[in-house]
């Protein structure tokens, strides 16, 4: 049985271990030692990776209980091999593993939920909580989780026997009787765990709650620690920068400017469409009545537009067709007519014209893909 060096000291970044097995396997190699310090993948926290002998250690897991290496080369059983793990990596991942163990702390302390799902990736952490909490207390416990990694406390390891776990409170997902390793931060929370953690809560740096989600019993929350949260820090501080420096304010009135920015847009967005109301209504009124089809492109109009120049202009004519869109990306239509039902004319234009859509028999929506000279023909043609 694998020696598991991760759990005498979370911190060993390389070591020397004797090949107890190499097997091929789907292109790559299954390695096993006497002993390793490579985290394998488990409890929601990421595998180790690193290097082993010359070789590269892509993914690590568990087998039966023993560690398994996955190589991209072979290596010679029986050898002494030199292992080191990726320690950006590891280091990163003990940081949010241990953030996730407060705040899974506190919450448990403050409202007695349990944490009942938890997935570290790329993206961040994310917990599952069986009971909700609102945004103001998730602030209130995100402030409390950073006091904790400020004071610095010990976290520490054990492996209770089965005769005193009985007596003991700790968080757990499972029922478990033996080999449990348990996880204490001093003062803030005990809980079961095989995963490496940081020595003391003040490695942490920072933890940053950054989004909750409410689920149909609970919430789901996304944070970030450590050097993961300071980089994020970073890149919102100079998004907020720039937002700063293109509207002139200081850095701690971009919210407020930006608020009336939109106000502001919001206004012209409105006097825009009372001007295209009355550009449709002037367009219309200077088209004699035809027997036929009247065809309009525009090309800014959106689909409520389109609905008004074709809604107005369908008194003129038979179908009054409205499109907006350009060659490259296509174009939006609206037939309208107000005495030919237009489900089964569309259903033709829109074979002819690699097109969908549908609506009611006075009024249908749609896309096409063909040209604007194609179009034109097409209801020269109709």
């Amino acid at each position: 049985m694998t020696q598991k060096l991760y759990y005498e000291d979370s911190h060993l970044r390389e070591f020397d271990a004797v090949v107890t097995s190499c097997v091929q396997r789907d292109g790559t190699f299954e390695i096993t030692l006497d002993k390793t310090a490579f985290f394998p993948e488990g409890g929601g926290n990421p595998a180790d990776v690193g290097s082993l002998g010359g070789v590269h250690v892509l993914h690590t897991f568990l087998r039966e209980g023993e560690v398994i290496h996955r190589c991209d080369g072979a290596l010679e059983t029986g050898s002494v091999v030199h292992g080191s793990i990726c320690w950006e990596r590891r280091f990163s991942n003990m940081q949010s593993h241990t953030a996730e163990h407060i705040v899974s702390g506190i919450v448990h302390r403050r409202h007695g939920y349990a944490n009942v799902g938890f997935h570290m990736g790329e993206d961040g952490v994310i917990v599952d909580f069986d009971g909700f909490v609102d945004q103001e207390e998730l602030s209130d416990i995100q402030r409390e989780a950073n006091e904790i990694v400020w004071r610095d406390v010990p976290v520490t390891q054990s492996f209770p026997s089965p005769q005193e776990l009985p007596h003991l409170e700790y968080r757990s997902k499972l029922e478990l009787t033996e080999n449990v390793r348990l996880v204490t931060i001093q003062g803030v929370d005990v809980c079961a765990c095989c995963a490496p953690h940081v020595k003391r809560t003040g490695e942490i740096g920072v933890i940053k709650i950054f989004e909750s989600i409410r689920r149909k019993n609970g919430v789901r929350i996304r944070m970030l620690a450590g050097e993961r949260a300071y980089e994020d820090y970073q890149k919102r501080a100079g998004s907020v920068a720039e937002i700063s420096s293109l509207l002139s304010v200081p850095q701690d009135e971009t919210a407020g400017a930006v608020k009336r920015l939109l106000e502001e847009r919001d206004g012209l967005l409105y006097e825009l469409g009372g001007l295209k109301r009355r550009i449709i209504r002037n367009e219309v009124d200077i088209i004699q009545d035809t027997d036929k089809n009247l065809v309009f492109f525009e090309p800014d109009f959106d689909v409520k537009e389109l609905q008004l120049l074709a809604n107005a202009a369908k008194e003129k004519c038979p179908i009054a067709a409205a499109f907006s869109g350009d060659d490259e990306t296509g174009y939006k239509y609206v037939l309208a007519s107000g005495a030919v039902d237009l489900r089964e004319r569309s259903r033709e234009m829109n074979r002819a014209l690699q097109g969908r859509g549908g609506g009611r028999p006075e009024l249908v929506t749609g896309t096409v893909k063909a040209a604007r000279a194609q179009i034109e023909r097409y209801w020269e043609q109709a």
